[in-house]
């Protein structure tokens, strides 16, 4: 009788305490990351041609003048983002997301207080180096420690903060420049974006899995072992830097996204002035508005359905197969079918949001697990170098075709080179 307490205690002693319930923290830094990736396309993305609007129609400043500065804006960012993972090791995740948020909001405020256009210039270095600290790259080095296997539904969701930016943001700068100015719009929403990236980053991107005692996708840590040495094994490192390009699947990985973003880009600018004609302004409104949702869809479906042992390029190939689809059917459109017109939308933005999240996705699968992120640096840097020019290209080809059916037949044709070019990096696959 007097034994049995303590049986039961050492029993007790050597049971092991029932771990505690909860979501496993990864998914709390994907919201996070949705969030950043909310406010840096909403201001660093789809700001910029809010802004040209704006300082053309308040001060006549030339609108070649305003796209020049937006296009270094973008050549700022790309050799930033360049350099983005050694800032990373430098001054940690927090900082530097905590100092893109500042400079985003700072930039935008520059831009809206230059009271001669050449000023529009220093204005956008700052702006630059804001969208570099908070954009593809960025959000790829918040999401990625915490995912192995789920990684593609992980960036899937954060990068669709990207879509949901555009569609708030683009609306709420033109209503707080409207009732407040452009000043006053950009403090506000400077100061938001400043203020909820400093308090995200010190509450979720300042841990790491290991510190938390975790494993990537939550899993057991015996599992996650040999998970992570299974997903080793017919990868590579990379050479330095400065030998990237001589690594073929670096190469294809990069030219084949530029070429297909820039496709994208060039195309989206004057996508809304090919709607207006058949549908009105409102109705072009509403369709655009269907392109983004698609963009949402299209991430979501690619996180849902894409196998954990799928080739990726080949994914890669279907998506600019399914972009190629709807540029062909808007140019069939002539610009006056309306059906056609709407399903150029649907078909060309359900690719649109995985041009951006698949890079990560192939980068993870060819390359060390050091690498990946050096390489989604690179290839994001390689790809905003690119599309930088894509607005002024299709609208010089616009001009001198003396309307859009050139323009949409370079995106496709672009779209299957760039095709053409992923599917040539399946060759050195392991």
């Amino acid at each position: 009788m007097g034994d049995a307490p303590n049986d039961q205690g050492r029993a007790g002693a050597l049971r092991p305490a029932a771990p505690r319930p909860g979501p496993f923290f990864g998914w709390r830094v994907v919201g996070a990351a949705f969030i950043v990736a909310v406010f840096a396309w909403g201001v660093g993305f789809y700001g910029p041609s809010v802004f040209l609007h704006a300082l053309h129609a308040e001060r006549g400043w030339p609108v070649w003048l305003i796209s020049a500065a937006i296009t270094c804006h973008f050549l700022l960012s790309a050799l930033i983002v360049a350099r983005l993972p050694a800032l990373h090791r430098r001054f940690g995740l927090v900082a530097v997301t905590r100092a893109g948020g500042i400079a985003a909001g700072l930039g935008a405020l520059a831009w809206a207080l230059a009271p001669v256009p050449w000023l529009l210039f220093p204005a956008a270095l700052i702006s630059g180096a804001g969208w570099a600290a908070t954009s593809t790259a960025a959000i790829n080095a918040m999401v990625a420690p915490w995912f192995e296997r789920r990684r593609p539904a992980a960036l899937s969701m954060a990068y669709n903060g990207a879509s949901i930016g555009g569609v708030v943001f683009s609306p709420l700068w033109a209503m707080l420049i409207a009732g407040l100015g452009f000043a006053a719009a950009a403090a506000i929403i400077g100061a938001a974006m400043a203020l909820c990236l400093w308090w995200l980053a010190g509450r979720y991107f300042q841990r790491t899995p290991e510190a938390l005692g975790l494993r990537p996708d939550g899993e057991e840590a015996g599992a996650a072992g040999a998970a992570a040495k299974d997903g080793e094994e017919g990868r590579r490192s990379l050479a330095a830097d400065s030998a990237a390009w001589r690594d073929r699947r670096f190469a294809t990985l990069s030219i084949g996204f530029a070429l297909g973003l820039f496709a994208q880009i060039g195309l989206i600018a004057h996508l809304f002035s090919l709607l207006v004609p058949a549908m009105g302004e409102a109705g072009a409104g509403a369709a655009m508005s269907l392109f983004t949702g698609c963009a949402v869809l299209g991430r979501l479906l690619l996180g849902a359905l894409l196998p954990v042992g799928a080739d990726r390029r080949i994914a890669a190939a279907l998506n600019f197969a399914v972009q190629i689809a709807g540029s062909l059917m808007l140019l069939a459109s002539g610009g006056t079918s309306v059906p056609l017109l709407l399903a150029g939308c649907v078909f060309f933005g359900l690719g649109v949001g995985n041009l951006v999240s698949l890079p990560p996705l192939i980068a993870q699968t060819e390359f060390a697990r050091a690498d990946v992120a050096r390489v989604v640096a690179l290839v994001t840097a390689v790809n905003q170098a690119a599309f930088a020019f894509a607005p002024a290209v299709f609208g010089a080809l616009r001009d001198l075709a003396g309307g859009n059916t050139t323009s949409m037949l370079a995106a496709a044709l672009v779209q299957v080179a760039a095709a053409a070019v992923v599917l040539a990096g399946r060759r050195i696959r392991a």
